[in-house]
């Protein structure tokens, strides 16, 4: 009975998705953990990239700068104004069908759609992004600690610009 319980076990174990080493990206909030899938089946450029900066530690304290009720938190930016990033050259765009919803992941960028850098946003509801789709490449999805960014402080109407923003206290790749 004992063997045939520890089978069934490992066989409902095996059946369990998992995701590769590097295949995550860790978000530390002041209210806790963010778990983002990357999604380099998608955005293999911007998924390197993402990796990347994170293993330097360019991401850590680093602002949500805008944050608009009912669409989304954008990070990223070391200079916190929504105008900075690395100093790697800008990416091409990889746009993909993927729709965008709650918990979507994509890069920021200028009206040029090969502008991508380090910025970065998270989509609060499946509505409030849907005109991204096609126009914003989706690089991840948040798959653990949504509500860590639903508590992150909001902007002013409109224009979304946080007075005394909240950062990312650390990110990392697992």
């Amino acid at each position: 009975m004992t063997r045939i319980f520890i089978f069934l076990a490992a066989l409902v174990m095996s059946a369990l998705p998992t995701l590769a080493a590097g295949d995550k990206l860790i978000i530390e909030t002041k209210t806790g953990k963010v778990v983002i899938k990357l999604r380099p089946d998608l955005a293999p450029g911007h998924v390197e990239r993402v990796k990347t900066l994170a293993s330097e530690g360019f991401y850590n304290g680093v602002k949500f700068h805008r944050v608009m009720e009912g669409f989304m938190a954008q990070t990223g930016d070391p200079t916190g104004t929504g105008m900075g990033g690395s100093k790697l050259p800008d990416l091409k765009a990889e746009f993909t069908p993927t729709p965008y919803k709650r918990g979507t992941v994509g890069a920021a960028r200028t009206a040029d759609p090969n502008s991508a850098n380090s910025q970065f946003f998270i989509c609060f509801t499946d509505n409030g992004c849907a005109g991204l789709t096609g126009q914003y490449t989706v690089w991840g999805e948040v798959i653990e600690g949504m509500e860590n960014i639903d508590a992150v402080k909001r902007g002013e109407p409109g224009s979304g610009t946080v007075a005394d923003p909240d950062v990312m206290v650390k990110v990392s790749v697992e």
